[in-house]
């Protein structure tokens, strides 16, 4: 029976949100639990060195070309579906379909249709691995970045603003600060919120600005398992 119920579960499970959402606790958590119940899996979190889909770079956001980086990133995907196509192996990633990447490309004034056209190229790059998204959001932007802000401290706020107010983005629009920040995130939500409906895939979305994590993991499971 696990046998045949691998072939219709997903074979790769992308978990989004904006930061501090839980990305990262719920790729190791929801791997594990797909472990414990027989499946091969192995989760995939931010801060995986080196990463196996992110494509990273480091130059000044004047320097970045976003026909490259968007082209960049796709092949980073394709390779890496490339890699696992024929494995039994569950993939739980931590973003990589809004976060990395994605949020970059917005930062750069991409446009919604050219994050629109970016989002189904990666859809189409890994079909094969039936893929699932989990979406975490939260009602109130501006609660959830303060939450995270004060749990993480002032140099943590620090390097967001000093990394993502300093796009064309931000300077575009004269964000700066915290509150630059939320408003940075408010935007960016509307259009990942816009996406994810649009999205023809398996998907949860779950609404957790009470950090109510046994019901929001029970949600998972039954969706997973």
């Amino acid at each position: 029976m696990l046998e045949n119920a691998s072939a219709l579960r997903p074979k790769l499970v992308i978990v989004e949100g904006i930061m501090g959402s839980g990305k990262s606790t719920t790729v190791l958590r929801t791997a594990d639990r797909l472990t414990a119940a027989g499946f091969r899996c192995v989760g995939i979190t931010e801060g995986t060195t080196p990463h196996p889909i992110r494509f990273d770079w480091n130059m000044p956001w004047e320097e970045v070309d976003l026909a490259h980086l968007m082209e960049s990133s796709i092949a980073k995907w394709r390779a890496f579906i490339d890699r696992i196509s024929t494995s039994e192996t569950v993939h739980i990633i931590d973003g990589q379909l809004f976060h990395g990447n994605f949020t970059s490309i917005f930062l750069i004034e991409a446009g919604k249709d050219a994050l629109r056209n970016y989002v189904r190229s990666v859809l189409a790059a890994i079909d094969p691995m039936q893929p699932m998204l989990i979406y975490f959001r939260q009602n109130d932007v501006g609660d959830a970045i303060r939450w995270i802000a004060s749990q993480r401290g002032n140099a943590w706020v620090q390097y967001q603003t000093d990394w993502k107010l300093t796009s064309p983005y931000a300077i575009r629009r004269g964000l700066s600060g915290l509150d630059g920040l939320i408003e940075l995130y408010r935007d960016y939500r509307a259009i990942t919120d816009q996406l994810f409906a649009e999205l023809d895939v398996p998907k949860v979305s779950i609404e957790n600005s009470r950090r109510d994590w046994p019901k929001y993991h029970a949600i998972i499971d039954h969706a997973l398992l």
